[in-house]
């Protein structure tokens, strides 16, 4: 079973160069993906970006989505992975293009999916990589350094090409958005905060285990409301427990 390649979109976070956005329109059109949003470009010069995408790819052009930051741009997708070809310890556990497949294969029939690539001169920062489930490398000899259209035709070529050996009702069902997701995430850290549980000087950084450990679980829409329905009694009770202790 293929890849819902439909259901598939290529997100370029912040470009530099209208050329490199119109041959990732190109590689789109060449593939069948769902679409290209671009945000926050650094020159968006259409008659640039047509002459590189060519005339066969104008209407996956005309579709482009301009987005003024990233959460915009990924919030309504259920699904989110980052591309980096730095690694380290913020970067981790990370896939190749090819393996990733295995991962989305059975999501993408029933949820949307972003394949977010960085600019070209700082790729995607460490802000970026918490709104993202998971993160691929592009394997390289000893030179790393890859155009990102041509990055763009690798992952669109490996979501194209991948089949592997799924039954329909392994389909997994819709998840929550990343808009619900993040949301969650910010309501987790007041209450951590609240109850003294991650450092207050930078809660960011001690929140990367549990986004790492909750992106694994792939939540459903119902289970996110459960967790802050919980997350809303908790405050509740240590607001009227606080209340209390300052009324005796």
């Amino acid at each position: 079973m293929k890849v819902n390649i439909k259901n598939c979109f290529i997100i370029l976070n912040e470009p530099r160069y209208p050329e490199n956005i119109g041959a990732s329109a190109r590689a789109i059109k060449n593939m069948g993906l769902g679409g290209l949003i671009v945000v926050n470009p650094y020159r968006f010069d259409m008659d640039a970006i047509k002459k590189m995408a060519t005339h066969e790819a104008l209407d996956t052009v005309e579709s482009i989505e301009v987005k003024d930051t990233l959460l915009d741009a990924i919030g309504s997708f259920n699904y989110a992975v980052a591309t980096t070809a730095r690694t380290g310890r913020q970067r981790r556990p990370t896939h190749t293009p090819r393996s990733i497949v295995q991962l989305l294969a059975p999501l993408s029939h029933n949820n949307r999916i972003a394949i977010v690539f960085g600019s070209e001169k700082f790729g995607l920062s460490n802000n970026d990589l918490p709104l993202c489930q998971a993160i691929v490398n592009i394997p390289t000899a000893d030179f790393s350094s890859i155009n990102l259209a041509q990055s763009v035709m690798i992952m669109a070529y490996e979501l194209f090409f991948a089949a592997i050996d799924i039954k329909d009702h392994t389909f997994l069902p819709s998840c929550a958005s990343i808009y619900e997701l993040e949301a969650m995430y910010e309501h987790l850290k007041e209450v951590f905060l609240e109850i003294g549980y991650i450092n207050p000087e930078n809660p960011d950084y001690f929140m990367q285990n549990f986004r790492r450990l909750l992106g694994r679980l792939q939540l459903k829409k119902k289970e996110v409301k459960m967790i802050r329905g919980f997350l809303r009694q908790l405050m509740w009770k240590i607001t009227s427990l606080r209340q209390q202790e300052q009324s005796e």
